[in-house]
């Protein structure tokens, strides 16, 4: 029974702490539930959850354990949990919930808000956070699970979710007027994603890949980036053409250096992920009248105003399932066990250094 922690200030410092086996035997108050982690992902998508975690709130989540606890951080994650105990009269102990969890054997928390598919998390601290991050999916009792499906829900839901909001906002705008859409750190999930929405999308403007090295082949076998260069190959890059650059990477120097040479052809620039942490500090000198910062969630909950809750689901569910059926041709899942798994390829993930095709599943329902 225990919990993963990173430092702050250095994520690469990670420990594990032991949870207090009387805190997770406590009685638990009247419409809490208590629940077990069966399973998560952990991608370069949950380093940026760190990265952003002060900017954005992604630290408040869940408390770190723990005497010592000042300067540590608890990095949440997408995954599968099930309730062992319940004080709370519609949810049965043995029902199953996908959602944000810690990555933790164990967590508390206080359903609101239960329909038949979904409940929020009401615990007081979170109040204040983004509610697509406070929603957690019922899944049917007596369902089989589908291990696959459920490896791709919690490696893809959370990217692609991102990437299917892009693609409709850029589509909205227009494509800002763009001929082509340069995407940075072309081989992430979420920029897959976001190259597959644009490639079947007849009239969206190409995708065309930054990416490195190593993930160059990749990239190009994916099929769905019009042309893909590495990061210095930036002069094969056509600064003709009316542009919009999505930045996935973060890494403020290189967004400055394309930015430049596209010149008074650079229409738009969408930065989204850190997946270049550690390059992220420094100003890229845009425009502030022609770039943003794009939050997921927030796009979320304007377009569940505009098109209800149940429009938005139907619209992103039938993106999400043609493109994980899509990801099933060169997706690799890989298995670890416990958080002691997480550990040791933590530092991995951490530096850039898993290939780009395989997403990490750490699985503790067997640990229980």
């Amino acid at each position: 029974m225990s919990q993963f922690q990173t430092r702050k200030d250095d994520f690469l410092t990670q420990r594990l702490v032991p949870l207090d086996p009387d805190a997770v035997d406590a009685p638990l108050v009247p419409g809490q539930i208590r629940l077990a982690v069966d399973s998560f992902s952990f991608t370069a998508n949950n380093i940026t959850y760190a990265a952003a975690g002060d900017m954005l709130g992604y630290w408040q989540f869940y408390p770190p354990v723990g005497e010592d606890s000042a300067g540590w951080g608890v990095i949440p994650v997408w995954g599968f949990a099930e309730v062992i105990d319940s004080c709370c009269d519609q949810i049965a102990v043995g029902e199953r919930l996908f959602g944000y969890f810690p990555p933790a054997t164990h967590v508390v928390m206080q359903p609101t808000h239960i329909t038949e598919r979904q409940l929020m998390e009401g615990s007081a601290h979170r109040a204040e956070l983004p509610p697509a991050y406070n929603n957690y999916t019922r899944i049917p009792q007596g369902a089989d699970a589908d291990k696959r499906a459920e490896a791709e829900r919690m490696l893809l839901w959370p990217l692609h979710i991102t990437s299917f909001c892009l693609w409709d906002a850029l589509k909205d705008k227009e494509w800002h007027q763009a001929r082509q859409i340069i995407i940075l750190s072309a081989s992430s999930k979420t920029s897959t994603g976001l190259a597959y929405a644009l490639a079947n999308d007849p009239g969206a403007p190409p995708a065309v890949a930054l990416t490195s090295s190593h993930n160059l082949e990749l990239v190009k076998q994916l099929g769905v980036y019009q042309h893909a260069n590495t990061y210095d190959q930036l002069d094969q890059i056509d600064t003709s053409l009316p542009t919009v650059i999505v930045d996935m990477s973060g890494n403020s120097a290189l967004l400055k250096q394309l930015a430049q040479r596209m010149g008074e052809n650079l229409n738009y620039s969408i930065r989204v992920g850190l997946t270049h942490w550690a390059d992220s500090q420094g100003d890229a000198g845009l425009d502030d009248a022609k770039s943003e910062f794009f939050f997921a969630p927030a796009y979320i909950q304007k377009r569940m105003k505009d098109w209800g809750p149940q429009g938005f689901s139907e619209r992103s569910e039938r993106f999400l399932h043609a493109s994980a059926a899509w990801s099933r041709n060169w997706l690799k899942i890989r298995t670890v066990k416990g958080l002691s798994g997480l550990a040791e390829i933590y530092p991995d993930i951490c530096q850039g250094k898993l290939a780009a095709d395989e997403g990490v599943i750490v699985a503790l329902a067997s640990l229980k």
